[in-house]
């Protein structure tokens, strides 16, 4: 079993406290950082019920996701060969098949954070939330067609129309919590996505759609399949899980 459930290697300068996962029964606990630049766990699970459990304190910064309104897209070519996979299609983004409506939809828009924004604004008034929506095999051209879905799923069908532009996007995966906003249902990890604009990565949520404080970030990938939170090469069902993110003492 592979598990992607640490805080991302960006982020352990911040760390207060270890980010150690803790598996029962004991077991050895194999760690490697893959070509996403992700922190995996690899252990070998016995029969019968497996617990993986963790706790950690970030120092968060506390300010709300950064934005910049003259961020412009670039050509192409210059693009640096790392970002390019991010142009690409992937197992749940379809460039090839979203390309002409993304170029109906947006294509006329100004290149740069004005038209990644007018994405966002698309998919989240465009798709209905619900938990009760989620599919495992439920793709960004499912998305579209069926209007609804999950976090992952806005995300999904968010990055397609970017990539469809040339516009680098790529899926993330961490901690939200309801800090700052008003109390919501039991938390959960959530997904965003990042988007190549002025030579870095921006965050974007076309779920939420206004920027957030106390987003940490655990895994980024081409789409959900790359940071899965686990990935079990034999039968493993899923019993259950709790997540809770939440201020200590004004850290998020």
């Amino acid at each position: 079993m592979l598990t992607m459930l640490s805080v991302h290697p960006s982020r352990v300068p911040d760390l207060l406290e270890p980010d150690d996962m803790v598996v029962s029964p004991v077991l050895p606990v194999e760690q490697y950082v893959d070509g996403f630049g992700n922190l995996v766990a690899r252990i070998t699970a016995p029969a019968g019920i497996l617990s993986l459990t963790g706790s950690t304190l970030i120092d968060d910064h506390g300010l709300v996701d950064r934005t910049n309104l003259e961020a412009a897209e670039h050509p192409v070519e210059d693009l640096p060969h790392e970002v390019l996979q991010f142009l690409l299609n992937s197992r749940y983004c379809e460039v090839d098949r979203l390309s002409a409506t993304a170029v109906e939809l947006f294509g006329w828009m100004p290149p740069g954070w004005s038209r990644v924004q007018a994405i966002c604004n698309w998919v989240h008034y465009k798709v209905t939330f619900g938990y009760h929506h989620a599919r495992a095999s439920k793709t960004a051209l499912d998305v579209y067609t069926e209007r609804v879905g999950v976090c992952r799923d806005f995300q999904h069908l968010a990055i397609t129309f970017c990539r469809a532009l040339n516009i680098p996007a790529r899926y993330a995966t961490g901690y939200l919590g309801d800090i700052g906003v008003p109390a919501r249902p039991p938390a959960d990890f959530s997904a965003w996505f990042e988007v190549y604009l002025d030579g870095q990565w921006w965050t974007f949520d076309a779920r939420n759609n206004i920027p957030r404080l106390g987003r940490v970030l655990m895994a980024v990938g081409r789409d959900a399949s790359d940071v899965a939170i686990t990935t079990s090469f034999g039968i493993a069902n899923l019993i259950g899980f709790k997540v809770v993110s939440d201020v200590v003492d004004g850290l998020a």
